[in-house]
């Protein structure tokens, strides 16, 4: 199906729904590399007027990627859900964006709504929407999930607790995580990037990361970021709480990360035998970032952002604990500077959320990208307003092992002390109880008798 649009007698043509999708997305450096971007801003504006006049029905007709070749497609088309669709099917891409930003639009009706939104429909309203529009839509979704806590409630906000060390030592890692909950961070997982996938370096670490959450009564999940075939083969004899992959958006991407839907399917149902859960079963953890698909040289023609937001159905068909877009971290060839990195992260966050996922942000960019550290704290406030669910919490904002810079244990305390924001709830009665926050969020003073300071001497 062909597209056109026209301004000051000049007419822009866009022969089909991925061309046009491509040519109306905000500028990123990732595109300009794969050819897809507009030539120019008019382009641009020409192609965003067009989509805004599509009917939301096309998205469920003409797919991106073609439904016989690609199976994230087919998981797409197979699994929408067509009575939740049913009250915004009349309309348009423009004014699908004006009932978001509506009234009518409440947290509720957005939580049934979710499962009736493609991908696809995600990323053509959000090409359409000013950054205060994907944060203004974003903080009225509420997604809400459970291990041993609670996790995106409104008003709260949680931290990944990140105590990656370059060469795996306990020591090191320990000390970090002390660090971490002593700052009050570590309610959304304690998750260690492994620097080696050796499925007995896995396994060392996942029994030091439960003994101490056992020794100490923590309300909060483990998890090591292997590869989710080597927490498959190691699930019989190490403490597996929560199963992590990284995701993308098309069959072929999916496949140079060694992965396909049937092998998660297959991780899913063993996590969840396991039972490890406390007060919920969600047993999933899934990454994503833009130009993924295109680092891979697998992203079909269709443009970055989204790419991105097709992993989304992938990770929502698993109903996970937590997915988080690490979203400065593969480089500028594919967001060039902080305003890049910035808009992507808040697109990311609203399309996630508007498809019902419990999004959290990887706050990060890398030291060759045109990005500072006043650029990742303006994202943190602007995710923060919005409503994200968790942000990392790296010691000094600073990943050694991974080489990039992120979000510290003091960036989260910001973020909850500006705006109000506490720990998962669970997680805040058990700070208290250490004598590590106050009733009002206030983080004590602790003595070099505290019981965490003795953890490993």
């Amino acid at each position: 199906m062909a597209f056109k649009s026209t301004i000051q007698h000049k007419t822009y043509h866009f022969n089909d729904l991925r061309t046009l999708l491509a040519k109306a997305t905000p500028f990123r450096s990732g595109d300009a590399l794969a050819g897809l971007a507009a030539d120019s801003y008019e382009e641009r504006v020409a192609a965003q007027m067009a989509l805004a006049d599509v009917p939301l029905k096309v998205f469920l007709n003409e797919a991106v990627i073609p439904y016989e070749q690609d199976e994230v497609t087919r998981l797409i088309m197979d699994t929408h859900d067509a009575v939740a669709f049913a009250p915004v099917s009349h309309l348009t891409v423009g004014e699908f964006r004006d009932w978001l930003l509506g009234d009518s639009a409440a947290t509720i009706a957005l939580q049934q709504l979710a499962p009736g939104i493609t991908p696809e429909m995600a990323a053509a309203v959000s090409k359409l929407m000013r950054n205060q529009d994907l944060i203004s839509v974003a903080q009225k979704c509420e997604v809400v999930t459970k291990f041993r806590n609670t996790i995106g409630l409104k008003g709260h906000l949680s931290v990944r607790l990140q105590p990656n060390h370059n060469t795996d030592d306990p020591k090191g890692i320990a000390a970090s995580i002390v660090d971490g909950l002593l700052y009050g961070s570590g309610d959304a997982v304690i998750g260690i990037n492994p620097a080696t996938d050796s499925p007995q370096a896995v396994v060392t670490l996942l029994q030091m990361l439960d003994q101490l959450r056992q020794q100490f009564e923590i309300p909060t999940q483990s998890c090591v970021l292997c590869h989710v075939t080597t927490a498959m083969q190691i699930m019989h004899r190490a403490p597996v709480d929560l199963v992590f992959q990284s995701i993308a958006g098309t069959e072929q991407a999916n496949k140079s990360f060694g992965i396909d839907i049937a092998l998660l399917a297959e991780a899913h149902a063993a996590a969840l035998s396991l039972q490890r859960g406390t007060v919920g079963n969600n047993v999933m953890y899934f990454e994503t970032g833009q130009g993924s698909a295109l680092s891979a040289n697998a992203n079909a023609g269709v443009d970055q952002q989204t790419c991105e937001v097709r992993s989304y159905a992938v990770a929502r068909r698993f109903s996970p604990l937590l997915v988080n877009t690490v979203v400065g971290f593969i480089g500028p060839e594919y967001l060039f500077d902080g305003k890049q990195i910035i808009r992507a992260a808040l697109e990311d966050h609203f399309c996630g959320k508007l498809m019902g996922l419990p999004m959290g942000v990887d706050i990060c960019y890398t030291n060759h990208a045109e990005a500072d550290q006043d650029d990742m704290d303006n994202l943190l406030t602007l995710l923060s307003v919005a409503g994200v669910n968790f942000i990392m919490g790296v010691p000094g904002a600073d990943d050694i092992m991974l080489n990039y810079q992120s979000t510290s244990f003091h960036d989260a305390l910001y973020a909850r002390k500006v705006l109000g924001l506490k720990p998962a709830p669970e997680f805040e009665q058990w700070l208290q109880r250490q004598g590590i926050m106050d009733v009002a969020g206030k983080l004590l003073s602790v003595g070099e008798t505290h019981r965490l300071l003795g953890y490993g001497v």
